[in-house]
């Protein structure tokens, strides 16, 4: 109600305000240019425009330039036929243009590829020109983001010489919307997808969304959740997805479906879905065709099977390999793809759940088809504030592996919480499997360049539903950006995406960017310290996965908290050495021998693979017990910092969304306060050590925290 309530007044504010923010235009607001001495020489820089092309993309290509040339530069140039001034615009492509065919880039454009662009300051004609070039359309639509990107950020375009291509094939959002309109681990509202409405109406929003992924290089989205609905794959459904595809289509986006297992006997009529059984096979060969006749461009399917109680091929004594080789021979004809998740975990409680992927995929590499693709979450438990990375990447040479990160933040504060995940998606990128010797980074693997593997790709799972703002909070917004450039680009660094997204999305004043930068980036850790410390996982309440629950425990085990923690009178901590799960057996030597020594391991994965006494001695010197305090006070002092640093920001950010962050902020501060008393007063029971009065004494007892039940509602 509180959270109603506060949103009411930001629509009447709104409609108070002229220039009202509410989040809808995303890092896509083109204002007028601030800095007046560039606004200046922006103008008389961009004479006019020539940019040939018929095509739907070009079309959009041409669209996006002008609404970005009028609202940041106010101007409004007509479409020229030729080159007649210097500081014109010639955009397209070779088969396009007959002056870019013209011009000496082949080299350039060879580099860029299918998807990349080049952006160059030359002399046509006798004329000094900006050339935004690519082979194909898509990538004339990418060059031409970037371009106003350039402007959006205020960046020099006097001389410009830019090569961009994209390091992965496919690129993803992945939908948990179901067909009731609920998005499942959704913190934003209703899914976009109106399907009571679909073929018919088609809402503007869907052109937006096209053109916010087109933006940061996005190129396929799954509508659908990985725990699938059948009816998505019959006739009326088809052509509601067809109504999407055809607006994505010109943004360069392809549509993907995720596909239940046991559709052959859910609406196909049969009574098996044995992936070896010849009618099943024909039943899915005939599926993916019909879907080809809707949808020519089509993307492929991805298969959540055999975990959490979907339906898969080991209900028929069959393994993975069967299951998603069935899908990619009937995908292989269209070109498309299987995306096929590891997410996996054993009927019976196994002795640690994090091994499961890697024991049951590694000894299948090799055996999937060409169009397979093997889907890892960036862990190998599930999307906690921090992991190390899943010891599956790496681990299959002969098969293409793809990136799963989850920018909708189950465990992260959801859409309340401030919490910048580029450094945490950055962590694993970056992280060495040394499975082909010292730099055989999780980036190379994804990118395929380890292996030189044809099809490479990331996944997301969407944080996006039906609110204004789409997210649900205008930080939010900055996974989603994120989560777009890294797919891109592996290689990009946090702070640089940051930068570029707060300057696209409030302003290009230094003494708010550099602030506000600042506590982006630290506040993915500010969320793993007043959460889960050293290395600390799953200690969410259960089922909302919001706010704490240390003392979680009954149903399957390995779904509580006390599985993960392993509290005792000993000590905490769960132990994955050779002495306990082995779980370390699964990486390679370098990183085996690392996390094995408890010396060498890392202080932030130190819970995750030691269970260690309460008194044992950290490199700091101090005790666990006292690391453990303090590391809660300074998740809660990082929160207090940025709530210092946003009120000190009021004047520099409109009134709509400086009201809507302060109240979040407000949120996540209670909420760390929250954790840090529930969880150490939870593991006292345990360690019978006190908190030192320095530290502040939680506000409650241990009952009153059993009992709360946070809403990130409120």
């Amino acid at each position: 109600m509180k959270k109603l309530l506060f949103y009411l007044a930001m629509l009447i504010s709104g409609i108070l305000h002229a220039n009202a923010e509410n989040g809808y235009n995303l890092w896509l607001r083109y204002n007028k240019v601030s800095n007046k001495a560039l606004f200046d020489q922006y103008r008389l820089s961009i004479t006019q425009v020539v940019f040939p092309g018929k095509s739907t993309t070009l079309t959009a290509a041409q669209d996006e330039l002008a609404a970005g040339l009028k609202g940041l530069l106010l101007l409004n140039l007509p479409p020229a036929a030729t080159i007649t001034a210097n500081g014109a615009l010639l955009i397209g492509t070779p088969s396009s243009s007959k002056l870019i065919a013209s011009l000496p880039i082949s080299a350039a454009l060879k580099e860029a590829g299918p998807e990349g662009y080049i952006i160059r300051t030359s002399m046509v004609n006798g004329k000094s020109v900006r050339v935004i070039a690519a082979n194909t359309d898509v990538g004339v639509l990418y060059g031409v983001f970037n371009f106003l990107k350039l402007l959006q950020t205020e960046k020099s375009i006097k001389t410009l010489a830019i090569t961009e291509f994209p390091h992965t094939k496919l690129r993803l959002l992945n939908h948990w919307d179901n067909l009731n309109g609920s998005v499942e681990r959704g913190y934003a509202g209703k899914s976009l997808w109106n399907w009571a409405q679909l073929p018919g109406t088609i809402d503007p929003r869907y052109r937006d969304y096209a053109r916010a992924n087109a933006s940061i290089g996005i190129n396929g989205t799954v509508l659908t959740n990985v725990n699938a609905n059948a009816q998505i794959l019959t006739k009326d459904y088809l052509a509601k997805v067809a109504a999407l595809a055809n607006v994505f289509r010109p943004y360069g986006i392809k549509v993907y479906l995720t596909a239940r297992f046991s559709a052959p006997i859910e609406i196909g009529g049969l009574k098996t879905a044995d992936p070896l059984d010849p009618a099943v096979k024909k039943w899915w060969a005939d599926k993916v065709d019909e879907i080809y006749t809707y949808i020519p461009d089509f993307g492929g399917l991805l298969v959540k099977a055999n975990s959490e109680g979907e339906p898969g091929p080991q209900n028929y004594g069959r393994g993975h390999v069967e299951g998603a080789n069935m899908f990619a021979d009937a995908l292989a004809p269209h070109g498309g793809f299987i995306m096929w998740r590891a997410f996996v975990y054993d009927e019976k409680v196994a002795d640690d759940r994090t091994k499961q992927a890697y024991t049951e995929f590694h000894p299948l590499d090799g055996k999937f088809k060409p169009n397979v693709i093997v889907q890892i979450k960036n862990g190998p438990l599930d999307f906690q504030p921090r992991e190390p990375f899943s010891p599956l990447f790496g681990a299959m040479p002969k098969t293409p592996e793809m990136m799963e990160f989850q920018i909708t933040k189950e465990y992260l504060g959801q859409a309340t919480n401030l919490a910048y995940l580029a450094p945490m998606w950055k962590e694993c990128l970056d992280s060495d499997t040394y499975s082909k010797g010292k730099g055989s980074t999780v980036a190379k693997i994804v990118e395929g360049k380890l292996e030189n593997h044809s099809i490479s790709g990331m996944a997301g799972v969407a944080n996006i539903g039906n609110d204004i703002n789409w997210c649900g909070n205008i930080f939010a917004q900055a996974n989603w950006y994120a989560y777009g450039r890294l797919a891109w680009n592996p290689e990009l660094t946090s702070a640089a995406i940051a930068d570029e997204w707060i300057r696209m999305t409030f302003n290009n004043d230094k003494s708010f960017v550099e602030p506000i930068k600042q506590i982006m980036l630290t506040s993915r850790e500010a969320v793993v310290n007043y959460m889960t410390p050293l290395g600390l996982h799953h200690q969410m309440s259960r089922g909302v996965h919001y706010g704490p629950g240390p003392w979680v425990t009954g149903g399957r085990a390995d779904q509580t908290s006390i599985y993960y923690n392993r509290a005792d009178s000993i000590g905490i901590g769960f132990d994955r050495t050779s002495k306990g799960s082995n779980a370390v057996s699964q990486y390679f030597p370098p990183v085996r021998n690392v996390f094995e020594n408890v010396n060498t391991t890392p202080d932030e994965y130190l819970l995750w693979f030691h269970h260690l006494p309460w008194n044992y001695k950290m490199k700091s010197g101090k005790t666990l017990w006292i690391e453990l305090i303090e590391h809660y006070n300074m998740g809660i002092d990082s929160v207090k910092n940025m709530q210092k640093v946003w009120d000190s920001m009021e004047s520099k950010v409109d009134p709509e969304r400086f009201k809507e962050e302060k109240h979040a902020l407000a949120i996540q501060e209670d909420d760390a306060e929250t954790w840090k008393g529930a969880c150490l007063l939870y593991y006292q029971t345990f360690s019978r050590l006190p908190i030192p009065d320095k530290y502040g004494k939680p506000a409650h007892d241990l009952d009153y925290y059993k009992k709360l039940r946070l809403n990130p509602n409120r």
